[in-house]
């Protein structure tokens, strides 16, 4: 069940009869009570009524193990409801877990859902759960959506306390960029409650059943935009009050007492944030609310964005740290070895005399005597080499590197100090992409001594390159081999993970393994020097994990500079 309650992309925990500017849904907190209760429960129309039961038809009569399109096995049923069911399944061909919405292809619903399943996949943003497949098949319509075992539900969140005011920030900054970017692309959600919000474990927020949850149920609004964003200001409230800002009790959340209007949230709980209080009031107003300082209401998730980006950053609280427990000596360090003394102390025992001030003996003076020789021999010696050094400084304009003296006599010159090394030429490196080419227009970026200018990787779904290939990078030809002592690289954007791989050969391989990994590190500039001294003809600055880019939600990795020096 604790699967079931974090991963699954369930409809029937946001499945109200009314929607959000209406009050409240009447609804479980995972949707999951009421699942097998559908007898009686007809579809809504676009206007929020009800149509007659024998209208919707029966959900398809599927059981564990069934296959669908002989590659998704059906294992677990989380929703039947309103004609269609939700399950957990396996996709048998990539050997992962999906989720699976059904429907018969003679449901009224049936075409709304593959047109929103089929617009939502094309949007391709990863704050959404991903839809996969969207098929019409053996008359059948079902659609194929990830599944998120790592993902935790906001109702699951909220059960345990209302959130942190950092925790809350991030929450409304993530799902108003989200659902402003899905508006831009003409997609509303909808039904964007507790339930269709998911944290994973690396703190992003991310959105479920965009259009597709709307579509399953019949929902249609007039003013997408305005539903949405009160939507989200609601989930705010939630997660600063844990109390549903209506009436009306829903997802497992209390509602306000009744006959007392909308208040805002830092009225209801003490230690609410006022600027959090009053964004949710923004996002909320509605029939002559508004927020405490008579901001203009937000009414578009664009809007409230932009003024959760106006706030100052609300930053996480500070890590709290257990003082050790006091200092206490144990019978083994005291010398009783863990026996019982023989005999208590008494508290009437003398005081010692207090001991003779150290070095005040015959054999104390003269030990002084002795160190204060040393002290002056040591001044002396070290005066008379920083003379030296400084004559040899002095005659050293236009002479010859000094030489040293080997065992068999002969002599050579000094270690060189390091120097820059120049670069010949450079090209983008993806031996395991499919078109084998990466940004390779702005290769020269990297390396121009321009900080300003950078070379970027491909965005990507996850931080190892959405397991798709193990790394990208660049090649730099040196012209000849030549010594490498050390090679600086500046990153944008975040700490990025990179190796430093060198070759002798006369020509560049084609693939990572051809190279020899000399260094490794990660961060934002990053000083790559091997353990031994390498010669190198070519050099590969290899990109192994890239951060996330703010640009688009996605990660990338963004070189800024190279310097290579002997």
């Amino acid at each position: 069940m604790a699967e079931r309650s974090t991963a699954a992309v369930d409809v029937a925990d946001n499945s109200g009869d009314e929607p959000l500017a209406a009050k409240a849904d009447e609804a479980t907190t995972d949707g999951t009570a009421q699942a097998q209760d559908t007898e009686g429960a007809g579809p809504e129309s676009t206007d929020g009524g009800q149509s007659s039961p024998a209208a919707v038809p029966a959900a398809p009569d599927l059981h564990s193990g069934h296959k669908l399109a002989g590659r998704y096995r059906l294992e677990e049923c989380v929703t039947r409801l309103d004609g269609f069911s939700s399950w957990r399944a396996v996709d048998e061909k990539l050997r992962r877990a999906v989720g699976v919405h059904l429907l018969p292809a003679d449901h009224p619903r049936a075409r709304s859902v593959l047109a929103a399943a089929r617009s939502s996949a094309l949007l391709g943003d990863p704050r959404f759960v991903q839809v996969l497949d969207a098929v019409e098949e053996d008359d059948l319509v079902y659609v194929v959506h990830e599944w998120l075992p790592d993902a935790t539900e906001l109702t699951a969140l909220l059960a345990a306390g209302p959130l942190e005011a950092h925790d809350a920030y991030q929450l409304v900054s993530q799902i108003a960029q989200a659902m402003a970017a899905a508006h831009r692309e003409g997609l509303a959600h909808l039904r964007l409650t507790p339930g269709a919000v998911l944290r994973s474990s690396t703190g992003q927020y991310r959105i479920r059943g965009l259009a597709v949850n709307a579509a399953l149920r019949g929902i249609t609004s007039d003013y997408p935009l305005r539903t949405d964003t009160e939507a989200i200001g609601a989930l705010l409230y939630a997660a600063l009050t844990r109390r549903w800002p209506y009436e009306s009790d829903a997802y497992g959340l209390s509602g306000l007492p009744k006959d007392l209007g909308l208040i805002p949230p830092d009225q209801v709980r003490a230690g609410v944030h006022r600027g959090l209080s009053e964004l949710a009031m923004r996002a909320l107003a509605n029939d002559g609310a508004t927020a405490s300082r008579q901001e203009q209401p937000c009414t578009t998730p664009d809007e409230l964005a932009k003024a959760v980006a106006a706030m100052p950053r609300i930053l996480p609280p500070e890590p709290t740290f257990t003082a050790p427990p006091q200092y206490q000596r144990t019978t083994y360090q005291q010398g009783t070895y863990g026996r019982p003394s023989a005999r208590p102390l008494s508290t009437t025992q003398p005081v010692m005399a207090t001991p003779p001030p150290p070095l005040q003996s015959r054999t104390g003076k003269a030990l002084k005597w002795a160190v204060s020789a040393l002290l002056i021999a040591a001044l002396g010696l070290g005066s008379w080499q920083l003379a030296e050094t400084l004559l040899d400084r002095r005659n050293d304009s236009g002479e010859p590197a000094p030489t040293q003296t080997t065992d068999d006599g002969t002599d050579k010159k000094a270690v060189e100090p390091s120097k820059p090394v120049s670069i010949a030429g450079a090209w983008d490196f993806d031996p395991q992409g499919t078109d084998g080419s990466e940004k390779p227009a702005s290769i020269k970026n990297a390396y121009d001594g321009d900080a300003g200018s950078y070379w970027s990787t491909d965005g990507y779904y996850t931080t190892a390159f959405g397991n798709l290939k193990d790394g990208v990078g660049i090649v730099l030809d040196l012209g000849k081999v030549q010594a490498v002592g050390n090679v600086d690289v500046s990153f944008l954007g975040g700490s990025t993970s990179v190796e430093l791989r060198t070759t002798d050969s006369s020509s560049a391989p084609q693939a990572p393994d051809g190279f020899t990994k000399v260094a490794q590190g990660s961060g934002t500039k990053v000083s790559l020097k091997p353990d031994k001294q390498v010669r190198a003809r070519y050099v590969l600055v290899w990109l192994t994990e890239l951060p996330l880019s703010s640009d688009d939600g996605r990660y990338r990795g963004k070189v800024s500079d190279i310097k290579i020096t002997s």
